[in-house]
C-alpha cells in the first residue's frame, strides 16, 4: 500500500507543515507566505484520462496531415511536421531539426504516454508499475514540451507569408491548436495529486512496483 507522507514542505518558503485531510474542492495554503500547499484531487483522474486520450488522437492527426499548403505562382507546396524536420536536416540544420523533433514530437508524446500509463490503472483502482519513477519523469518532461511555441511560430510565419503567397491552413494546423489547449489543461494537473490517488487505490504488493 502506497502511503502519502504526512509532512508537506512549502515550495515558496520551505516551511514544513502537517498534511491536512482535505475534502473535495478544498485547498491548503501556507500560513507563512500564502502559497498553495496541497489540494484535493477530487475526480480529476476520471476527467484527465479522456483528455489525455484526446490529446493522443490530436497528436496523431497533427503529425499525419499537412500543416499548411502554400500556392506561389502556380507552384504548390505542403508539408507535415516530420517533413519539416527532414527538410531542416537536408539543409544541414541538424541541431535545429533535433530541437524541433524533441520539443514538438518526442517529449510531448512521452508526456501524454506517461499520463495515460498512470491514469488507466488508477481509474481501475490499481497503482501502475513504476509509479514513483513515472511521476518524477512527468515533472522532468514538463519544461521540454513546446507545442505551443511551435504553433505560435507557425502562425507568425503564416502571417508573413500571406503577403507573398496564397496560404491554405491544413488539417494539422487546426489539430495543433486543439492539441495545445488539451495539453495545457492536462499538464496543469499537479503531479502531487497522483500520490493521493495512489494512496486511495493502492493495493498490497504495489509498494514494490512504485518504489
Amino acid at each position: 500500500m502506497i502511503e502519502v507522507p504526512q509532512a508537506i514542505v512549502c515550495e515558496s518558503c520551505d516551511a514544513v507543515w502537517q498534511r491536512a485531510q482535505l475534502r473535495p474542492r478544498e485547498v491548503a495554503h501556507c500560513s507563512n507566505c500564502g502559497a498553495e500547499l496541497d489540494r484535493h484531487p477530487g475526480q480529476q483522474e476520471r476527467r484527465l484520462l479522456p483528455l489525455s486520450l484526446a490529446s493522443l488522437v490530436m497528436f496523431v492527426v497533427s503529425n499525419a496531415f499537412p500543416i499548411v499548403e502554400i500556392n506561389l505562382r502556380g507552384m504548390r507546396s505542403q508539408t507535415t511536421l516530420l517533413g519539416a524536420v527532414y527538410a531542416l536536416t537536408a539543409e544541414g540544420r541538424t541541431l535545429v531539426a533535433t530541437l524541433v523533433l524533441a520539443t514538438t514530437i518526442i517529449f510531448p508524446l512521452l508526456q501524454m504516454g506517461v499520463m495515460v500509463w498512470l491514469l488507466l490503472p488508477l481509474v481501475r483502482q490499481r497503482v501502475p508499475r513504476g509509479f514513483a519513477y513515472l511521476v518524477r519523469s512527468l515533472q522532468m518532461l514538463r519544461p521540454w514540451g513546446m507545442v505551443e511555441v511551435f504553433l505560435l511560430g507557425v502562425l507568425v510565419a503564416l502571417v508573413k507569408l500571406s503577403g507573398m503567397a496564397k496560404v491554405i491552413p491544413g488539417p494539422a494546423l487546426w489539430s495543433f491548436g486543439a492539441l495545445t489547449v488539451l495539453l495545457t489543461v492536462v499538464l496543469a494537473f499537479d503531479p502531487r495529486g497522483f500520490w493521493r490517488m495512489a494512496s486511495a487505490h493502492g493495493t498490497p504488493g504495489d509498494a514494490g512496483a512504485a518504489a
